[in-house]
């Protein structure tokens, strides 16, 4: 399946079922994939495929951010048309032009200069961009991968969903906010993620539900080197060198099979050279299944011939790309820890950090006026909702890791997860040091921000550490002391008992996954083993959590790729 498509409306029997009464949500974090783009690598233009696709609207309507003034204190915007120009038949200059001539409104198919990025064995990139500091949906610098209309309206559909049943269902997030900072908002430096997440806040917060002094949402990103919203291979060797050992590994156990023989009998006229097509073929399995995908979400002008799309060949690429890029978060920590085991712990301790309300839920990263860090520029403490924006190898490897991905389908384009985090009502959360003032506005904090030592500052009375204002401006946030990513089994026995009466539930696509490790009894809500006690949920993560991610991507690759038995996801 190309294109997730959406359930119908919840009944009110069924929003019953899945929100029961003695629950009260309390957290909800979200990774959604990005929406439908054009193919990574301009493959099969000798099957007619044209390297220029005419679904990109968004080239007409760009924006940058603008120093209006020399000495810093303007900033404008610039609103500009994207043109394409490429080689003409002289060599001189040409505009790019789509299948019936167009201009304007035109993706690109054609490699750019980028570096090597994290899915290189499909033969896509990852743009070496920088993101701009400010502006709330600035548009930069494109590649193959683009989002196109079409992933536009996904996205930003998947935030009118996501709206009706947080906002208008569930009553758990307000319907007119005056800022974001009880938002968590993230995604990784690959443009068509960051512009999905973007579309999806749209669709959950249209300007008609913001106030009209709703100041610049904050948008948290890293760069490529430290990313962990996918599965870094091209800056964890030791993961890159799994990541090989666990594709070839496929190769040897599907290249002489009828199944790759039937792929060659449809596609070899089409490949470089008429070479049969294998696991890792040029291009490999999992690249024209990319292409197909892309291809196949997208209109008329930009198909493929009819044999690309036959469904016993489309059921065999989904299969083995699937074994070949997942399935060692089914069987190996080490693969669970490097690929998405960092990811997985911070998803944790922000559900710890929501528990204790001691602002590591995301808090002290979105909140703060300009130049500071800390609580939200509206007097919010806690964040109830986490939208990230990713990719296909975040979801698959987050769920397969959880074993909870046990179907053969590769994640369709604008796919999500929601990790929501209930607690029972007759728990009362854990008291912050502070009421929140839902109406205190920047100046408020401004001021609250310049007490000095001798006082006790809001900070102090946040999170129990006094800082100087020169001393906030200087120094990056302390990290509140608390769970955080501490292993279960070195947690007080206070910090124990607050995690009790918490539950954890997933959702991939509106459909409740179960994680196997939460079945046995005492791990889970009493009749409903999909609700895993928070205890075990931690419990399981922590297993592959790293410690140190860098120093265990610097790991000897000497040491044998595959463990001595297989280790299987879901479990403590």
């Amino acid at each position: 399946m190309t294109t997730h498509i959406p359930r119908e409306a919840y009944s009110s029997e069924e929003l019953a079922r899945l929100y029961p009464k003695e629950l009260e949500l309390q957290l909800v974090q979200i990774l959604l994939r990005h929406g439908e783009r054009s193919p990574v690598s301009p493959r099969f233009q000798n099957a007619g495929l044209r390297p220029y696709w005419p679904y990109c609207k968004a080239a007409t309507q760009l924006t940058g951010v603008i120093m209006a003034t020399t000495d810093w204190s303007n900033w404008d915007q610039l609103k500009y048309r994207r043109r394409l120009e490429t080689f003409g038949m002289d060599d001189g200059p040409v505009i790019a032009s789509g299948p019936k001539g167009e201009f304007d409104a035109v993706c690109s198919l054609t490699t750019t200069l980028v570096e090597k990025g994290h899915d290189a064995r499909a033969g896509s990139e990852l743009s070496a961009i920088f993101l701009p500091a400010k502006g709330e949906f600035a548009e930069f610098t494109r590649q193959p991968g683009e989002l196109t209309d079409k992933g536009r309206e996904t996205t930003l559909a998947l935030g009118q969903r996501l709206r009706n049943l947080y906002v208008d269902l569930l009553r758990f997030m307000p319907a007119l906010i005056s800022d974001s900072d009880m938002i968590y908002l993230r995604a990784t430096p690959i443009p068509r993620a960051l512009e999905s997440v973007q579309q999806a806040f749209y669709g959950f917060y249209p300007p008609t539900s913001r106030t009209a002094d709703f100041p610049t949402p904050t948008i948290i990103t890293r760069t490529p080197a430290d990313e962990t919203l996918f599965p870094n291979d091209s800056n964890c060797r030791r993961f890159a060198h799994l990541s090989r050992a666990f594709a070839q590994r496929t190769a040897d156990r599907w290249n002489d099979t009828d199944d790759m023989r039937y792929l060659s009998s449809l596609w070899s006229k089409w490949m470089p050279n008429n070479a049969a097509v294998a696991v890792d073929s040029h291009p490999r399995v999992s690249g024209i299944m990319d292409t197909v995908n892309s291809t196949d979400a997208h209109g008329p002008l930009t198909k493929l011939p009819t044999e690309f799309y036959d469904p016993r060949a489309r059921q065999i690429i989904d299969k083995v790309s699937v074994e070949e890029w997942f399935s060692g978060y089914k069987e190996s920590d080490e693969y669970r820890m490097l690929g998405i085991g960092a990811l997985l712990g911070d998803i944790t301790a922000r559900m710890a950090g929501s528990v204790e309300r001691n602002g590591s839920d995301g808090l002290l990263e979105i909140g703060g006026v300009d130049g500071h860090l800390g609580r939200g520029r509206g007097g919010e403490q806690d964040i109830k909702l986490a939208l990230s924006g990713c990719h296909d190898t975040t979801l698959a490897a987050a769920l397969t890791s959880l074993g909870a991905y046990d179907v053969e389908h590769w994640p369709p384009f604008t796919s999500h997860i929601a990790f929501e985090l209930f607690r029972k009502k007759a728990v009362s959360p854990q008291p912050s040091a502070q009421p929140v003032q839902r109406s205190a506005s920047d100046e408020q904090i401004k001021t609250r921000d310049n007490v000095t030592a001798t006082t006790q500052g809001w900070w102090a009375a946040l999170f129990g550490k006094a800082k100087t204002a020169a001393t906030q401006d200087s120094a990056p946030a302390a990290v509140p002391k608390g769970i955080g990513r501490k292993p279960l089994t070195q947690l007080t026995p206070q910090q124990r008992e607050e995690l009790r009466e918490y539950y954890v539930r997933i959702r991939f696509n509106d459909r409740v996954m179960q994680v196997p490790g939460c079945k046995p009894a005492g791990k889970h809500l009493d009749g409903d083993a999909s609700f895993c006690t928070l205890e075990a949920f931690k419990s399981i993560v922590d297993q592959y959590t790293p410690k140190n991610w860098k120093q265990a991507c610097a790991a000897p690759l000497e040491a044998p790729a595959f463990p001595a038995q297989v280790e299987p996801a879901g479990y403590e």
